[in-house]
């Protein structure tokens, strides 16, 4: 029987621009305002990016109401429908936006599309945050589209004017059949053929590489992470099973039997701190040749969100109090 050999690192791995840059803005806005500093919902999604901040002082809350009055409150990495920022000034909120860039680009598109009179169509994942913040940029003549069926059955005002934007964190083949139901369906509709964020595109691409190297894939990602999965899925489709693990607690012996080299890749929200603890478990596994790929070199990089409407707010608090 074979015996594990070789880890094959993708290249590039682990957090994106837009992750980097959301998670500093917490961290600057504790060193500003210093604890607690609360979060709608979860900054990134992974768990242990969540715990590191909570141990700071972070607090993060599913509803805005629950915030108390006047507090720091920034919007996570996946943005907001534009009635929770209202809502969010209705309770005299300082609101700092964490969105990332890339998602934002899709609420202009959104916005832009609908004000044309378009029916708008999401695809995308139903319930999630991005996917919902998206959505709730503009009232009425919007659609989430999660699936080939629901491009068939989708029913818009006019056939005419028909446009579509897609979720940042899905992979090209989840995209693609939707697509082309909607183009047979609406010949006139617009879109951008793809909002796939480049970092996204840039790690999937890196898996089906792997494919060709390694025998199985570890996705370092949480379970709620959409571009982890989606990394997950692209190995399946390029003949490697894959695992997805928040660490290396995770990791089961018995996937290992067999396999001589394995890859290991990790999520745009995972901290590469979780990748080396991976690593040193598949060493200690027996694992003595570590081989990283050359990979495309990212260079994006996004300033942390600046406290916005911070005066306009705390006179408000200050004349109401």
């Amino acid at each position: 029987m074979s015996v594990l050999k070789e880890i094959i690192l993708a290249n590039p791995r682990g957090f994106c621009a837009g992750v980097v840059r959301a998670i500093a803005t917490v961290r600057l806005a504790l060193e500003q305002y210093g604890p607690p500093i609360y979060v709608l919902h979860e900054i990134v999604h992974n768990k242990h990016v969540v715990q590191e901040l909570e141990e700071l002082g972070v607090v993060f809350m599913e509803e805005l109401a629950d915030i108390p009055r006047g507090a720091v409150c920034i919007f996570s990495a996946h943005g907001v429908s534009a009635a929770v920022e209202l809502q969010a000034q209705g309770l005299g909120l300082l609101t700092i936006d964490a969105t990332c860039p890339l998602v934002n680009s899709v609420h202009r598109m959104v916005e832009k599309y609908h004000a044309e009179g378009c029916d708008v169509l999401i695809i995308g994942h139903h319930r999630h945050p991005e996917v919902e913040g998206a959505a709730g940029r503009v009232v009425g003549r919007v659609h989430v589209i999660a699936s080939e069926d629901e491009a068939v059955t989708v029913r818009v005002v006019d056939t005419e004017r028909v446009a579509y934007v897609t979720q940042t964190t899905l992979s090209q083949n989840d995209i693609t059949g939707i697509i082309q139901k909607l183009e047979q369906r609406f010949p006139a509709i617009r879109g951008p053929r793809s909002n796939v964020c480049y970092a996204t595109q840039n790690r999937q691409n890196v898996v089906k590489e792997l494919a060709q190297k390694a025998d199985i894939l570890l996705v370092v990602g949480s379970k709620s992470s959409s571009n982890s999965n989606r990394l997950r899925e692209v190995g399946g489709r390029a003949g490697m099973t894959g695992y997805l693990i928040d660490d290396e607690t995770d990791i089961r012996p018995e996937w290992l039997q067999g396999h001589e080299r394995v890859g290991v890749t990790a999520g745009a929200s995972a901290p590469e701190r979780l990748v080396r603890g991976v690593v040193d478990w598949l060493q200690e596994y027996g694992a003595t040749v570590i081989t990283e790929l050359p990979g495309k070199e990212e260079q994006v990089s996004f300033q942390p969100a600046v406290l916005e409407h911070e005066l306009r707010i705390t006179n408000k608090t200050n004349t109401d109090s």
